[in-house]
């Protein structure tokens, strides 16, 4: 077990794996097996990540699809020290603990300090369906926003790394630096949610695919234009945009395939846009798929 001194100091300087075990809070997700909650200690907030035990069912299935199974926090307090190698920003870890060596009833928990001044970016761009950035300085900063999402998948997915709920909802925008000049220089963007990461030498094009298409779902309905999205994917492959068109025509389509998959998934229908919904070729695939 760990704690950081500041957080143990706030748990009066005791700190058992019970104690942290046991901390309440406002709960904001409760599923099997897994609680996520936030508290406040000497005026500090945190969130802590509490794993029971995933069970022996959760554990055949996934070796069964040939996936390794997510026990507990480890897995997540590895992909925050992963990505602060690579020079990502993500989550602060206050606190870590394990108990128990049978697997499918592994106890353990993470404690992240509260990231102050931030907000998701789907909240942060949801605004743009209803007022499209018009102002030099609002185009500015939405190019930069695209440009420094597109850059985080790229490293992550150079490096072995996959999120698998790469949503914009998992990106948080520090407020504080939208008001300092230059924009492209200061904007802070943290990488969250990350218990279900997967950490390899190499990232399968599948994954990637995956990711990337969460993105494009996670963005359908944000006014995105079809330049945007161009500059999205000319940043995120780092190529120029003639080969992009005319070589990446198959990824362009899984992810687009993807995609309209998952928000009919979750919505039950299709974009309401036109572009959205018509028949894809590969080619037209970035500006017909653009709002």
């Amino acid at each position: 077990m760990y704690l950081r001194k500041d957080f143990k100091e706030a748990l009066d300087g005791q700190g058992s794996f019970e104690q942290v075990m046991s901390i309440q809070g406002e709960v904001y997700r409760d599923v099997a097996g897994r609680r996520t909650l936030r508290f406040v200690r000497q005026g500090k907030g945190y969130f802590l990540k509490i794993h029971s035990g995933v069970g022996w069912k959760e554990i055949c299935k996934n070796l069964i699809q040939l996936r390794f199974p997510v026990l507990g926090a480890q897995n997540e307090r590895l992909a925050i020290r992963r990505l602060k190698q690579l020079g990502l920003e993500t989550m602060q870890i206050a606190g870590y603990g394990k108990k128990g060596w049978n697997p499918a009833r592994q106890r353990s928990f993470i404690v992240t300090a509260e990231l102050p001044e931030t907000v998701n970016l789907e909240d942060f761009c949801g605004q743009w369906s209803r007022k499209p950035p018009s102002t030099p300085r609002e185009l500015s900063l939405k190019r930069s926003l695209i440009h420094q999402v597109a850059g985080i998948a790229r490293k992550m997915h150079e490096n072995g790394i996959n999120h698998r709920d790469l949503y914009l909802c998992h990106f948080l925008l520090d407020r504080r630096a939208v008001n300092i000049e230059p924009l492209s220089a200061v904007i802070k963007l943290y990488v969250i949610d990350l218990h279900r990461v997967q950490l390899r030498r190499y990232t399968p094009q599948r994954s990637v695919v995956k990711d990337i298409a969460g993105l494009f779902f996670s963005s359908m309905d944000i006014g995105l234009t079809s330049r945007d999205r161009l500059r999205f994917m000319r940043a995120y492959r780092g190529k120029p945009l003639r080969q992009i068109l005319e070589r990446d025509v198959r990824f362009r389509k899984k992810v687009y395939d993807k995609g309209i998959k998952l928000y009919h998934s979750v919505y039950g229908k299709h974009p309401e846009s036109p572009a959205m919904t018509s028949t894809m070729s590969g080619k037209t695939f970035i500006a017909k798929s653009a709002r």
